[in-house]
């Protein structure tokens, strides 16, 4: 097990760590929290050197990803970058990419009670002003979870606030700051349930942000 006790504030620089092998021929990835090597709970960043696939599977739990860059693609379609999907339990597929991309990737998270697939070009989506000059486009709601991307200006704060059953991050560009750190593009910040904390920011900057799974 690796990054597993949910209680506990984990930070990875996502850029300094190694690339490992996984079982297909081409699709390496960077762990960031994992029950099994192989099976059950993963978050990872995973990369697709081009003409990588993997055979046809499916994710008993679901499977959750966001396209960082290239284009991914299965038998439904090809997804760019920007791209957020949620493969729910029962649903299998063979991806694959032509010329290579990397994922932000969430294994065995969803809840048995979510059935429904859902795909979203977030390029196409209009963002919707939030708190200040903050604009966030919403991506997934189910019980307590929500997922969005936020968009920060240069000079933003983002607004004190608990993190409520938890709160996940991934800085896709610029930087986030906070009173414990500054943290560039490429981290991945995951916060246990009622941690406090004000952020802000000196450049533009892209958040992948989901609150509310963590458990409490």
């Amino acid at each position: 097990m690796f990054n597993m006790d949910f209680k506990q504030r984990v930070v990875i620089d996502t850029s300094k760590k190694l690339w490992e092998k996984s079982p297909s021929a081409g699709v390496l990835r960077k762990p960031l929290a994992r029950e099994n090597r192989e099976s059950g709970h993963a978050t990872s960043i995973v990369k697709y050197e081009a003409g990588a696939k993997f055979n046809s599977h499916g994710h008993p739990l679901g499977e959750e990803i966001f396209v960082l860059s290239g284009v991914f693609s299965d038998e439904t379609g090809d997804y760019p970058a920007g791209s957020y999907f949620r493969n729910p339990k029962g649903f299998e597929h063979a991806p694959f990419s032509i010329n290579g991309c990397e994922l932000l990737v969430k294994l065995h998270q969803m809840s048995p009670k979510e059935s429904q697939r859902i795909c979203i070009d977030t390029t196409q989506q209009a963002w919707l002003p939030g708190c200040g000059n903050l604009k966030i486009k919403p991506l997934h709601t189910f019980e307590n979870e929500k997922v969005a991307l936020i968009f920060l200006p240069a000079g933003e704060k983002y607004v004190s606030h608990d993190d409520y059953i938890g709160e996940e991050i991934y800085i896709i560009s610029g930087e986030l700051i906070d009173e414990l750190g500054h943290y560039p593009a490429g981290t991945w910040i995951r916060s246990p349930h009622s941690s406090i904390h004000q952020a802000y920011v000196k450049q533009d900057t892209l958040l992948w942000i989901k609150t509310g799974h963590l458990g409490n």
